[in-house]
Order: structure tokens, then sequence, then C-alpha cells
């Protein structure tokens, strides 16, 4: 497996910092299913409309969601492959791991001592 590059890495430290916080993989959630004013996102959210719009922030920033402005209004709206390039680095971790543990599995089998009865 080649080394990631120090850009992809800046990239996963991004996605997993916004993705660690609750309210953000909610508001993550809803803009993925379709475009919302940052306005009516605040409206669901016990807490004030400039937390939320920090929340919106940091997605934004990871390149999870993406902005627009119609007059007054900042609409948000998922990105679908940006979301699809996280599950991508997940799997790929996850492969690595299983492979690490396989061969763990594999030299636990071939180095069990066996033992004689006394």
């Amino acid at each position: 497996m080649t080394q990631p590059s120090s850009e992809a890495e800046d990239r996963a430290d991004a996605w997993f910092h916004a993705l660690a916080d609750r309210t953000r993989r909610d508001i993550l959630r809803r803009v993925l299913a379709g475009e919302h004013s940052v306005s009516a996102l605040a409206k669901r959210y016990d807490m004030s409309f400039a937390a939320v719009q920090k929340h919106v922030a940091v997605l934004e920033r990871a390149g999870l969601l993406t902005k627009r402005r119609q007059g007054r209004e900042a609409l948000a709206s998922g990105d679908v492959e940006a979301v699809r390039s996280v599950g991508l680095m997940l799997t790929e971790l996850e492969a690595l791991w299983r492979g690490r543990i396989a061969r763990m599995d594999e030299l636990l089998a071939t180095d069990t001592p066996t033992h004689e009865k006394d």
C-alpha cells in the first residue's frame, strides 16, 4: 500500500474532524437528502444561528458540503462524491487492518506450541 500524500492526509484530518461532531453529522445527513438554507437548518437545533453557521463552515472546509447564495439565503448541499471518498478511505483502512489481523491469526496458528501430556 502506498503512502498517502500530505494533501490526502490533510483532507482526511478535515473529514474526520468534521464528522467527529454529532450535530455536524446530522447537518450532513440533512443536506445530503436535499438542499437546505442555513437559517432553516439553524431552526432545527437548540443553539444559536451563529453556532450552526460554524458547524456548516467546518463541513464546507472539509469539502463535505457546498454553499451557494440565492438572494439573502445561503443554501447548503451535501457533496455525495466527498462522502463516497470518506467511505472509500474507511474501506481501505478496514482492508489493511483485516489483512494484519489475518496475518496475526496465521502466525498464532503456526507458532502455537503443542503441550505433551505428562
